[in-house]
């Protein structure tokens, strides 16, 4: 008799493999094509290799709960086991290193800005060095700044400054608020006389920023600081999608155990 605990780890099994096989599908057409950015082409082998593990587990998983295979339930429940463990651990690390990082309100503007000091030195390490490099190219071609190019709030400074930007568009865009440069349009800026204030030789983005369409103040910290807190928040989205996946995973755990009771009482009764 086919018990539900085994209905419900094959049917969990089935669907994650669909997943995999999807992963590496999509990471096989990224290979294959050449017209993919350089910022899609950077997922293809962590992709490929995600897809590749979740499929091969979750075969051993359908495989040990469908066919009654017990080293098979055997095999996937300490692959299980020990991916819960390692998420568990990830999650928690997650939770540190990104605790960190809010941003500081404007007085007068909708948005807020940000400062690499304020991030974890991990997080740091994603824009550090050579890496910069490659996310500023991914900047210029996904044209981050392009949707404050129209309507009021390119044109007029109060909407511009009470409009709520995002934290790249607020590091990338525009040079810092403490630069004191004149508002002409939303990424046209110009800077203030030598003797008007001494905040340029303080912050060195200020010096950074340049009125040349690609790039703006992608040199800056500001902009650094901008992605960061758009990493920061990716992973706290991340970190709440693995605490539901922990449950998850944890009652397909509970799930596989009865099943592998089952294989052993089918074993048993077929021997009899």
């Amino acid at each position: 008799m086919f018990r539900v605990s085994n209905f419900v780890v094959g049917l969990a099994n089935t669907l994650v493999m669909l997943v995999g096989v999807s992963a590496i599908g999509y990471s096989i057409y990224m290979f294959v094509h050449q017209d993919v950015t350089d910022c899609e082409s950077a997922i293809r082998a962590p992709l490929l290799t995600t897809g590749i593990i979740l499929f091969v587990v979750s075969l051993i998983g359908v495989i040990g709960s469908c066919f009654k295979e017990n080293l098979a339930m055997v095999s996937y429940l300490i692959i299980l086991f020990a991916g819960i463990l390692a998420l568990m651990i990830f999650s928690i690390f997650l939770f540190f290193v990104t605790n960190k990082g809010a941003g500081h309100v404007v007085s007068g503007r909708g948005y807020r800005e940000y400062r690499t000091v304020d991030f974890s030195t991990w997080l740091n390490g994603f824009v550090g060095g050579k890496r910069w490099v490659g996310i500023r190219s991914c900047l210029a071609e996904a044209s981050v700044c392009d949707d404050l190019g129209d309507g009021r709030v390119s044109q007029i400074a109060d909407v511009f400054y009470h409009k709520n930007l995002s934290p790249i568009q607020s590091g990338c865009c525009k040079p810092p608020s403490d630069c004191n440069f004149e508002f002409k349009n939303a990424t046209f800026w110009m800077p203030p006389a030598k003797n008007a204030t001494t905040v340029a030789t303080k912050n060195g983005d200020c010096g950074a920023w340049s009125n040349v369409q690609r790039e703006l103040c992608f040199n800056c910290n500001a902009c650094k600081a901008g992605v960061l807190a758009n990493i920061r928040e990716k992973w706290r989205h991340l970190l709440v999608f693995n605490v539901c996946l922990l449950i998850l995973l944890i009652s397909v755990y509970s799930c596989g155990c009865c099943a592998r009771r089952n294989n052993l009482t089918a074993t048993t009764s077929d021997r009899a």
